[in-house]
C-alpha cells in the first residue's frame, strides 16, 4: 500500500479521498499545512505527495522531496502557476486535474454576476435588519447586453451557453480560438471596448499576468462589470481598485485574489487583514470576494479526488500518465513524452 502525504487538507477534500483511497490501494496521511520549503520535510517516509493550488512547489520544495525519495506529485486542481516545473523535470513528475466540473466554476461565474447585479447580497444583509427598501437596489436586464469571455476552454465554454440562455450577446478573446462552436472571437481590445461585463476563464501565463491592467481598463465601457473566477493575478488589483474608485468599474465580482496564497482557505475572521487592497475591495458594495470557492461542489470534489487517485495510480503501475505535465508541455516543439508516455 502507497502512503501519500496530503498537503493543506481540509474538511471537503478528504470527504471524497477517504471513500475512494482503499480501492486504489493508498494510504493517505492529511496535513493541514501548506506545501512550503518548511513543511516539505513533513512528506518523509511518503512515496507520493498530494498538493493544492495555493501550495508552494518551489525549487527548495522540489529538491527536498526529491531526497526524501519522492518522485511523484500530484496537483488536485486544474492551475499549476505554484510550480517551478524547470526545478522539477528529471527529477519529480507533476501531474494534474485538467477538468473536474467545468459546470461548477461556470454556474459560479454566472452566479457572481447575477448577485453583484441585482445587489442580492445587499439585500440580504438588510432583510435581516428588517429593512425592506428598494432604493439603491436596481440592476439592470442581462438580456441584449454584451459580455466579453476571455478564453475558451472547456469552462469558458459551459460559461457562454449559459450567457446565451439569458440572451447576451457574447464576444470572445482566446489565442486559440476552438472550431465549430461558433463563438465570435475578437481581440482584447475590441473586447474591452464593446463589452458590458466582462468574465475571465483563462490560465495564468507570463501572457497574461494582469492583463487586466490600467491600460485595458482604460479601453472599457464605463460602468463595466468584471467577474473573474480564474486566477488572481490575471488583474491588477491595485488598478482594479482605483477603477472602481473612479467608477470605470461599476461591480467586480472575485473568487481569487493575486495575494490569496496566505489568505483564502483559512479563518481570519478574528484578525486583523494586513492586505489593504483585499481590505478595501472587500468593503465595497458593488465588490464581492469569495475565497476561491467556485470549484465547490460535490461533483467536482469527487472528480478531482478520483482523477488524482487515478493520476498516482498510473505513476506506480508503470504507465502513461496522460495527465502529466513540465516545462516543455507548452513549447514548441512540444513535449512528445517519449519515455513510456511520460515526459522524461
Amino acid at each position: 500500500m502507497k502512503k501519500l502525504a496530503f498537503f493543506d487538507a481540509k474538511p471537503y477534500d478528504k470527504i471524497w479521498f477517504d471513500q475512494l483511497k482503499e480501492s486504489y490501494n493508498f494510504k493517505i496521511k492529511y496535513f493541514e499545512n501548506k506545501l512550503n520549503e518548511d513543511t516539505a520535510a513533513m512528506a518523509a517516509g511518503s512515496d507520493g505527495v498530494v498538493a493544492f493550488v495555493n501550495d508552494t512547489v518551489d525549487a527548495p520544495v522540489i529538491e527536498t522531496l526529491y531526497k526524501q525519495g519522492i518522485r511523484i506529485l500530484a496537483l488536485r486542481s486544474a492551475g499549476y502557476n505554484n510550480v517551478d516545473f524547470k526545478a522539477a523535470y528529471n527529477k519529480i513528475h507533476v501531474v494534474r486535474v485538467p477538468a473536474y466540473s467545468p459546470y461548477a466554476v461556470a454556474e459560479h461565474a454566472m452566479a457572481l454576476l447575477l448577485t453583484l447585479n441585482r445587489k442580492i447580497h445587499r439585500a440580504y444583509n438588510r432583510t435581516r435588519d428588517y429593512n425592506f427598501s428598494l432604493n439603491g437596489l436596481t440592476g439592470f436586464d442581462l438580456h441584449g447586453k454584451t459580455i466579453g469571455v476571455v478564453g475558451t476552454g472547456k469552462i469558458g465554454q459551459v460559461f457562454i451557453d449559459i450567457c446565451r440562455g439569458f440572451g447576451l450577446q457574447v464576444l470572445a478573446y482566446d489565442p486559440f480560438p476552438v472550431e465549430g462552436k461558433q463563438i465570435e472571437y475578437v481581440s482584447l481590445s475590441e473586447l474591452c471596448s464593446k463589452a458590458d461585463i466582462i468574465s475571465l476563464h483563462c490560465p495564468l501565463t507570463k501572457d497574461t499576468h494582469h492583463m487586466i491592467n490600467s491600460q485595458t481598463l482604460s479601453q472599457m465601457r464605463d460602468g463595466v462589470v468584471i467577474v473573474n473566477t480564474s486566477r488572481g493575478a490575471l488583474i491588477d488589483s491595485e488598478a482594479l481598485l482605483e477603477a472602481i474608485k473612479s467608477k470605470k468599474v461599476g461591480a467586480a465580482g472575485l473568487d481569487v485574489y493575486e495575494e490569496e496564497s496566505e489568505l483564502f482557505f483559512e479563518d481570519f475572521s478574528n484578525t486583523i487583514i494586513q492586505d489593504d487592497i483585499l481590505a478595501r475591495l472587500v468593503s465595497m458594495p458593488n465588490v464581492i470576494v469569495t475565497s476561491h470557492q467556485a470549484f465547490l461542489t460535490n461533483e467536482a470534489l469527487h472528480n478531482i479526488a478520483e482523477t488524482t487517485l487515478k493520476n498516482l495510480k498510473s505513476y506506480f503501475d508503470g504507465e502513461e500518465l496522460k495527465n502529466e505535465i513540465c516545462y516543455q508541455c507548452d513549447k514548441a516543439p512540444t513535449c512528445e513524452k517519449k519515455h513510456a508516455n511520460r515526459c522524461f
